[in-house]
């Protein structure tokens, strides 16, 4: 059996980079995509996810996260979790659960402090200056403060073709206390079955649940769609839906893997990147041309664009 890990966003390569190694020696996707989204979680840098995640409109960090086995269809997942490390782990322990798998809140927390998950404020000096500069910019001038909301996502097959998808998210920047999004959403954010395949979201949570797009492309899959056939259907349908009963349509950005190592992509937006490492391709961030004729097509970043990237990410945070 082939293996395979594709992830939302440039900023899971060197999560999925590091877990390759494991796959490559017989590791097990469950270990695999977990250690690539702590990874992730990990690095200050990506204010979307984890540690240095960006703040809710009380300036606290909270964070959503889930896991599935595609084996045996266990989720587990929870929302608006605070002051915890690495909450991937802590949905991954969950998934162990017959009942109570999706937790919230303080209970969330409470589960977390009880099993020993590591306890550390994740709100970063850097985070709350952003925070602070963009609440200048938008909300002090009463303008809508909602930006950054890239989860990241990340599926996997291994050799023995178990399938597995997790999640991690610091969710809609300045979002209402409490807010939750698709991330830990199972058919929205996420979806894997190992006998199909799986299917993971990032964009605006509000929108993507909408259209529990992630089990829809395992379905279209399951029917008989190769993974671009389905995520380009299922992103396209979603986003002509809302067009037409909304008016508009938020971020829709989907990545997708068959349990034969195939993966697609589909996006409404221009500029999402997402990263891929198999048995046949080494590490590599491709970025993606907002879909049209019902077709997302997509190009290897060039070394400009990663090094732009890099020098966005870290540039410091100056206020005019």
């Amino acid at each position: 059996m082939k293996w395979v890990m594709i992830a939302t966003w440039r900023m899971a390569i060197e999560g999925i980079t590091e877990a390759a190694e494991d796959l490559k020696n017989d590791g097990y996707s469950g270990e695999a995509v977990e250690k690539a989204i702590k990874i992730v979680e990990d690095f200050p840098y990506y204010k979307s996810v984890g540690y240095g995640g960006l703040p809710n409109e009380n300036c606290q960090v909270e964070l959503d996260a889930a896991y599935m086995d595609g084996d045996t269809l266990s989720i587990g997942a929870i929302g608006g979790i605070t002051d915890f490390k690495n909450p991937i782990s802590i949905a991954k322990k969950l998934s162990k659960e017959r009942f109570n798998c999706f937790l919230v809140g303080a209970g969330a927390d409470e589960y977390a402090k009880k099993e020993g998950f590591h306890r550390i404020n994740m709100l970063t000096d850097r985070a709350k200056r952003y925070y602070e500069k963009r609440k200048r910019k938008t909300v002090d001038k009463g303008l809508s403060p909602y930006d950054g909301h890239d989860t990241v996502g990340i599926i996997s097959v291994d050799k023995a073709g178990k399938m597995v998808v997790g999640t991690s998210t610091s969710g809609l920047f300045m979002k209402k206390k409490g807010r939750v999004g698709d991330s830990p959403i199972s058919g929205s954010g996420f979806y894997v079955d190992s006998e199909v395949g799986g299917a993971t979201a990032t964009g605006l949570g509000e929108d993507l649940m909408k259209g529990c797009i992630s089990y829809e492309i395992v379905r279209l899959m399951k029917d008989g769609l190769q993974p671009q056939e389905a995520a380009d259907k299922a992103v396209s349908e979603l986003n002509e839906k809302l067009i037409k009963r909304r008016g508009k349509s938020g971020d829709i950005s989907i990545v997708a893997l068959n349990n034969k190592g195939e993966w697609g992509v589909s996006t409404n937006i221009e500029g999402f990147s997402f990263s891929v490492v198999s048995e046949d391709e080494k590490p590599m961030v491709y970025v993606c041309n907002k879909i049209k004729h019902g077709k997302t097509t997509y190009d290897v970043a060039s070394e400009q664009w990663l090094e732009a990237y890099l020098n966005r990410i870290k540039s410091p945070i100056t206020f005019d």
